[in-house]
């Protein structure tokens, strides 16, 4: 299948790297997110290569990901109990913030909290695991013409020159011929280079590198802020990883289906006759038909009906992956 647009191609990207990361150097158990970064840059596809008994314990703290916040009092806090400022650093924020993020761990049961003489007192239930190996951008682009050469230059620039991810990869198309030596030229000789053929769908050889890519970690350590930022990063690929697009997109649609692309699924919309961009799938769509009430309330043919179908089965392909990646 080839996808209509850089949404699917990003849908495909990604499942690629779920089954045959890494791509010189055989299978590294990894959790794989999508549409993830910072304020200044957000990355296409994000590869983290995980410790396996190191994700296995991350997974006692729960499926969900773990915010900024809830990162600062679940990793500070102490094996005994202790007044919350005087357990956790001093934040360079308000400390209400904090106090709310301490209900919150504790609302999900990520710490114990107890108020004592008036203050509120906290003690971590486990310690939180060094889970997280290498983060690796990819950037996606099927079509590689000089414009958009130009514009990913400047991108994967700013990513060499950040090393906040350990490498950066552009992923491009060569569906119908070779991509112009030109144009990946224009690329920063630090960026690895993959070259995809999603024609029969995906499969562990749908890829093949061009170029390879230089390492980017700094020569010392990290600083704690970058390493903070890294850690959000990989919480958030954790969590949502790259099947959430049914969030943001109409499951509900009678137009909307599930179809196999080799070894993935992608959204297909029946009124269009191709993979829908993430942003026309939405109620506005002049071809969104809901599904009638009744589907949702009697449980034809799934609980819930085929919207909340979809989304389970997603929901449990993304589980599947992640056991699968404990196993390795």
């Amino acid at each position: 299948m080839d996808p209509d647009s850089e949404f699917g191609y990003e849908l495909l990207v990604c499942r690629w790297a779920e089954r045959a990361w890494h791509p010189t150097e055989g299978p590294r158990p990894i959790v794989v997110g999508r549409q993830i970064g910072t304020r200044s840059r957000r990355w296409d596809t994000v590869v983290v290569e995980v410790d396996p008994e190191g994700l296995r314990q991350r997974r006692k703290f729960g499926d969900a990901a773990l915010d900024s916040d809830l990162l600062g009092v679940v990793r500070n806090a102490s094996a005994e109990w202790a007044w919350y400022r005087e357990a956790l650093p001093e934040p360079d924020y308000p400390w209400r913030y904090v106090r709310e993020a301490v209900h919150r761990a504790a609302d999900r049961d990520l710490i114990e909290k107890r108020k004592r003489d008036g203050r509120i007192e906290l003690r971590r239930k486990r310690p939180y695991p060094d889970w997280v190996r290498r983060i690796v951008a990819v950037e996606n682009k099927p079509d590689l013409d000089a414009s958009a050469a130009a514009a990913l230059s400047d991108q994967l620039d700013h990513d060499v020159a950040t090393a906040l991810a350990d490498e950066v990869w552009l992923a491009t198309s060569a569906t119908g011929g070779r991509v112009e030596r030109a144009l990946l030229r224009e690329m920063p000789v630090e960026a690895g280079i993959l070259v995809t053929d999603f024609a029969d769908g995906v499969a562990a050889n749908a890829a093949r590198v061009e170029w390879l890519p230089s390492g980017l970690a700094p020569t010392g350590d990290r600083d704690a802020a970058a390493e903070r930022r890294r850690l959000v990063l990989a919480e958030r690929a954790y969590g949502r990883g790259w099947r959430s697009y049914h969030d943001t997109m109409r499951p509900d649609c009678r137009n909307f289906e599930l179809r196999r692309a080799g070894d993935a699924v992608v959204p297909f919309c029946t009124a269009k006759g191709r993979v829908p961009t993430a942003r026309e799938c939405a109620g506005s769509c002049g071809s969104f038909a809901p599904e009638p009430p009744q589907w949702r309330t009697k449980g034809w043919p799934i609980e819930g009906g085929p919207g909340k179908g979809i989304q389970q089965l997603l929901a449990n392909r993304r589980r599947r992956a992640r056991y699968r990646t404990l196993r390795r």
